[in-house]
């Protein structure tokens, strides 16, 4: 009886090393709640000077199919009786649902977000039954869910405050048109 058969000792050892190379590979992931942030000078192509831009990545959504797929159909007798039985293969597909989209707005630099503003946003959004935590200032994962949901329901699905959403929350002055 053997226990180990060694010439497939390569094919083992072929499989670990790839899959050790596949983890290693890094893979752009989608920004999280709690890492969402406004950068200064980063934007889109034609962004303006002086402005902060948030960016927010939707990943695309890919759907898989596996079907069985007909090889060989059955063979019959002149009676009626399955001489052999079909053949199928398994046949996987993939498809992009949804592409991958990158959206970028105009949002509040990292330095207009003081304890006292994001505490104004707290109690703006707790007013609106939007926010149940304690008004603590501070930007945590809860407050960022919050704000996701207001803004969601204007079409922006991003935890990072926007520019747009601070000014309906009355936390942000208006832009005016000059005449």
């Amino acid at each position: 009886m053997r226990l180990c058969h060694f010439n497939k000792l390569p094919n083992i050892l072929g499989l670990g090393v790839l899959a050790i190379s596949a983890a290693c590979t890094p893979v752009e992931q989608p920004i999280r709640a709690d890492q969402a942030t406004a950068a200064f000078g980063i934007g889109p192509p034609n962004a303006e000077d002086g402005i902060c831009y948030g960016r927010d990545v939707s990943p695309a959504v890919v759907e898989t199919v596996t079907q069985q797929v007909l090889v060989q159909p059955a063979q019959l007798s002149s009676d009626g009786t399955v001489l052999s039985p079909p053949m199928y293969r398994s046949e996987t597909l993939q498809r992009i649902v949804t592409e991958r989209k990158e959206l970028w707005f105009e949002a509040l630099c990292s330095d207009e977000l003081t304890p006292t503003f994001v505490s104004s946003v707290q109690r703006a959004l707790a007013a609106r039954d939007i926010y149940s935590g304690a008004i603590t200032g501070s930007l945590d994962l809860r407050t960022r869910m919050a704000i996701r949901r207001y803004q969601k329901a204007q079409g922006l699905d991003s935890a990072l405050l926007s520019t747009a959403a601070a000014r309906q929350l009355g936390l942000a002055p208006i832009k005016r048109e000059l005449r």
